[in-house]
């Protein structure tokens, strides 16, 4: 199997709306989240995108897929009715929304996993913090979970989703991310700026305007890292990102995935089959007829 499309599976929300790209060869796609994989540990893209290994849900990852989606729906209510006690009201439907859709993720709670109420409780606590960075009664932002994409002069197709976009009065944009953990200790800021860095790079693109404010959001001990981009920025942004799909390629090629070990491996769900942890990854899915590009 070629690395034909690093961002998103078949039938994923990216590949749902994204758009054809007609009369050109397109060398792939990558989305920040894929290049923050390799840029992690190569071998972890390979699992995720090459060989396309299911992993279980994590309650901090489902936590934050909730929350994002009671923030994105409380900007549907009249800006008076954007409270706390409405948020912590749209909290269990979104919840039983993604178990509808999802119903493994229901899974992850049991003998072994946390109480179902317990969790409930950490998501009302992370939607109770958001009161005390933002006042969403004073936002109209102009996107929510806005799906965006740019072909590179190289023929690399970037593509993601933005959590929120704000636009002043003068046409400033400002680039909102929520995270739903902890925000970094000093100096290690680097790998959420690029995820915002790539974001600004192609609305810059597709827009001709940099954005002039880089925002994120971080929930889970509630504190908001801002950051003004320039061009310069974003130009050495889209150098990073095609040195990063050449090195993608590279690995594809030549079949060497290097295991990157890390504090993050602790969250790994594939030590099993890490080398780095004494195990044997499997063995390359063969190439597909359809793959023929990347």
């Amino acid at each position: 199997m070629t690395v034909q499309d690093a961002s998103a599976a078949p039938g994923s929300p990216a590949e749902r709306v994204s758009t054809p790209v007609d009369g050109v060869d397109v060398l792939g796609a990558l989305s920040p989240s894929r290049a923050g994989d390799f840029l992690t540990c190569p071998l972890l893209f390979r699992y995720r995108t090459v060989d396309r290994i299911p992993e279980p849900h994590s309650p901090d990852a489902v936590r934050g897929t909730v929350v994002h989606r009671v923030l994105e729906n409380l900007f549907d209510l009249p800006a008076g009715d954007r409270t706390p006690d409405r948020a912590r009201d749209l909290l269990v439907p979104a919840w039983h929304e993604l178990l509808d859709a999802e119903p493994a993720v229901a899974e992850m709670f049991g003998s072994e996993g946390p109480d179902v109420a317990a969790w409930l409780t950490s998501c009302r606590s992370v939607l109770d913090r958001y009161f005390t960075l933002e006042d969403p009664r004073r936002l109209e932002p102009a996107e929510r979970e806005l799906y965006v994409e740019t072909l590179l002069d190289s023929k690399l197709l970037l593509r993601g989703f933005v959590d929120r976009i704000d636009v002043a009065p003068d046409g400033a944009i400002r680039v909102v991310d929520y995270k739903t953990g902890r925000s970094p200790a000093a100096g290690f800021e680097a790998k959420a700026l690029f995820q915002m860095k790539f974001y600004a790079l192609v609305i810059w693109r597709t827009r001709g305007v940099v954005p002039a404010m880089l925002q994120l959001v971080y929930l889970g001990n509630g504190e908001i890292v801002r950051y003004v981009p320039d061009e310069q920025d974003l130009l050495g942004t889209e150098r990073k990102v095609e040195a990063i799909w050449a090195a993608i390629r590279h690995a594809q090629d030549t079949g060497d995935w290097q295991a990157r070990r890390s504090r993050l491996c602790d969250w790994c769900a594939h030590q099993a089959i890490c080398p780095e942890w004494g195990g044997t990854p499997p063995p390359l899915p063969e190439p597909t007829a359809t793959a023929a590009s990347t």
